[in-house]
């Protein structure tokens, strides 16, 4: 992975087109209920950045700034253990925030987050989100909603973690990956980065994925393209 240094930037002074930030702005969950003129100010406070895949935008216990805006693109929040092993928290795809917590509670950055792929994000400092919050509570609430959400899915992983075996957690990974896609096939990642979501190895997962294939549950082409045969029973093995 190589690490990401941020530059502040006007939008001409990139070779390709300037992000639409404001559109970008009005698509997340926190900003969108703010007025056309508040809307532009923000946009004009905002630092645009283009991160190529497997750069790295901040590291675990780096200070904060601010928050980010992923605008185009999806990221990966991820911790390392003792080990060396990458355990994935979670993954945030464009359009929403990411780092929202630091701003509330002025701590380091909780996790390193990573460009999945070829993204762009937009810099927000913690002055300018919490000017915003004192003139706008309702963005407070939408911030509370935004992090309960975080924080469920974070028990959900810590059971999984700890209570289901890797091929259960397997089958319940595809089932998300199917349901978010809304599609019956879908080009998988690698067998590394699977085991880093769900907290195992590689040669692990490649059995787990033998299973569900014996199983008749899902199909798997030499291309990693995966095709859900049977939802019910790939659920049914998730939660058993």
């Amino acid at each position: 992975m190589r690490r990401c240094f941020l530059e502040v930037r006007a939008a001409g002074g990139y070779d390709e087109p300037a992000m639409d930030k404001i559109a970008a702005l009005k698509k997340t969950e926190l900003f969108g209920q703010l007025s056309a003129k508040e809307i532009n100010a923000l946009s004009e406070a905002c630092v645009e950045h283009r991160l190529k895949k497997d750069e790295i935008l901040f590291t675990a216990g780096e200070e904060s700034k601010g928050l980010y805006v992923i605008a185009k693109g999806f990221v990966r929040a991820l911790r390392e253990n003792a080990e060396g092993r990458e355990q994935i928290i979670h993954v945030e795809r464009a359009v929403t925030t990411i780092a929202e917590i630091t701003v509330f509670d002025d701590m380091p950055y909780p996790s390193t987050v990573v460009a999945a792929e070829d993204t762009e994000v937009l810099f927000i400092s913690k002055g300018d989100v919490k000017r915003l919050l004192t003139i706008h509570p309702t963005i407070a609430l939408s911030a509370l909603k935004l992090l309960a959400s975080r924080l469920r899915k974070t028990a959900a992983l810590v059971e999984s973690l700890s209570l289901k075996e890797v091929d259960q957690r397997l089958a319940a990974f595809l089932l998300r990956e199917f349901k978010e896609k809304r599609l019956k096939k879908l080009k998988l990642p690698t067998n590394s980065v699977i085991a880093s979501r769900l907290g195992s190895v590689r040669e692990v997962v490649s059995r787990s994925f033998a299973k569900l294939e014996a199983e008749g549950l899902i199909k798997v082409d030499e291309h990693r393209n995966a095709e859900l045969s049977n939802e019910k029973g790939l659920r049914d093995y998730a939660e058993r």
